[in-house]
């Protein structure tokens, strides 16, 4: 099955780029980044904190039998609504460091839009640390059911 989320990762650099097209006005591309609740149901992770606006932060835990498996938190530095989030971003416990993300919420019609996303990181290495998880299959699942939660509330 093709994957819909696309990940540009160019050698030599240290930056990656994801594309989305989603079949959803960008106001609900946008609110799915914005809103704690939808956000926890397309990430698949517990809220504990998010600022959805300029110098905010976030912070993001998943659990699996009981244990905290998996740790994510950041500050939010620009929120424009329906427009762009520049953010950090961090995995705890894991070798990839503190990364800076582009989000791009673009509107190409009144039912569709499109998200583009730069990653910068520290070095390639850390990079390279990134695309050796199951990233690309775990940013496509979520996507997908971003955009089937989300076409539900329409």
């Amino acid at each position: 099955m093709e994957q819909k989320t696309k990940i540009n990762a160019e050698e030599g650099k240290q930056e990656l780029t994801i594309t989305r097209e989603f079949d959803l006005p960008v106001e609900l591309l946008f609110k799915a980044y914005q809103e704690p609740e939808l956000v926890e149901q397309w990430m698949g992770t517990k809220v504990i904190k998010l600022e959805s606006k300029n110098h905010g932060s976030y912070r993001f835990e998943t659990s699996y039998n009981g244990n905290v498996v998996f740790k994510a938190n950041g500050t939010i530095h620009e929120f424009v609504p329906n427009q762009k989030i520049i953010r950090t971003f961090e995995m705890e416990n894991a070798p990839i460091g503190v990364q800076l993300e582009f989000l791009e919420f673009e509107k190409i019609t009144d039912s569709a839009s499109k998200l583009t996303i730069q990653i910068i990181y520290k070095s390639e290495r850390h990079r390279a640390e990134q695309l050796k998880l199951p990233f690309a299959t775990g940013l496509n699942m979520a996507h997908d059911r971003l955009q089937e939660i989300i076409a539900n509330i329409k």
